[in-house]
This record gives C-alpha cells, structure tokens and sequence, in this order.
C-alpha cells in the first residue's frame, strides 16, 4: 500500500472522487486531512479550469488536501489519471497530518507522534510559465469563490 495526497478533484465531495471509490479501479482507504509541510502554488488554470500545484516548493500556500492508503491498481490508475508523467509527476512530499483517522499499524504510530507522512503528490513541473502569475489558492473546492468551474473529462 501506497499513501497518496489528494489536493483537488479527488478529494471527498469534489467532481472526480467517485474515481477514488471505485473499488474496480483498486482500493483507496480514506486516512485523514492534511496539508503540505512546504508551501507550493496551488493554481487553477485551462480551458477546463482544472487544479494544479506547481512544484515550487517555498512560493505560495501550505495545501490542504486528503491522504489516503492505496493499493498498487489504484496507483496505476492514478498515475492514468493525472497523466503521469506527461501533465503532472508523482513526487514524494512531507505532508503536515490535520486529522489522522487511519487505524492500526506502525505508520499510524509514527504519523501521530511526529504529525508528518510522506506521500506521493501528483504537481507538475511542466507548465505554462505564465501560470506563476495566476491567484495561488490553500484549499481547493470546484465550486468555490474563484467562480472557475471545473469542467469533466466527459464534458471537455
């Protein structure tokens, strides 16, 4: 098992989680809510207003975000979903635990007791250099102030 930090579409209640709990496409055990240890530029940008966190570690906001424990086909879709590694790039980050709701296990034990994980984090490093320029958000919401509206892959 893998531990994935979700920051935007996927996270509960946004357009594409539905995808994290498709049991057909692999298992995804919902962990807790965190945010990035560094601070990073969480945009929203394209024709299809869709969420990306730039890999600039140091510039912008801490990100909140969902961590989740999943399994090796869920990782693999995952990596089809985000376009890995074309469109984003699956890192590994230091991720700040807000609400740890994960069981059992030494990584619970050491995820509590130190209040950091490390998890893989789909940013890019491949992007229009004029994206630097767009509002940098903490916590994204599909339908949130920014008036963006996400637009589904089924819709594009």
């Amino acid at each position: 098992m893998a531990r994935v930090f979700v920051y935007g579409t996927l996270k509960k209640g946004q357009p594409n989680y539905k995808h994290m709990i498709n049991t057909a496409k692999g298992l995804a055990k919902f962990q807790g809510r965190g945010r990035t240890v560094e601070k990073y530029p969480l945009v929203i940008a394209g024709k299809y207003n869709i969420p990306y966190m730039l890999n600039i570690p140091g510039t912008g906001h801490q990100v909140a975000g969902e961590i989740y424990s999943v399994d090796d086909q869920m990782l693999q879709f995952l990596d089809e979903f985000e376009g890995c590694p074309d469109m984003y790039q699956r890192t590994l980050m230091r991720i700040e635990v807000v609400e740890w709701e994960g069981k059992g296990g030494v990584g619970e034990a050491r995820a509590t007791a130190e209040g950091v994980v490390e998890c893989f984090v789909y940013s890019t490093m491949t992007y229009p250099p004029e994206w630097v320029s767009l509002p940098y958000h903490d916590n994204y919401d599909s339908s949130g102030k920014h008036g963006l509206s996400y637009v589904l892959r089924e819709s594009r």
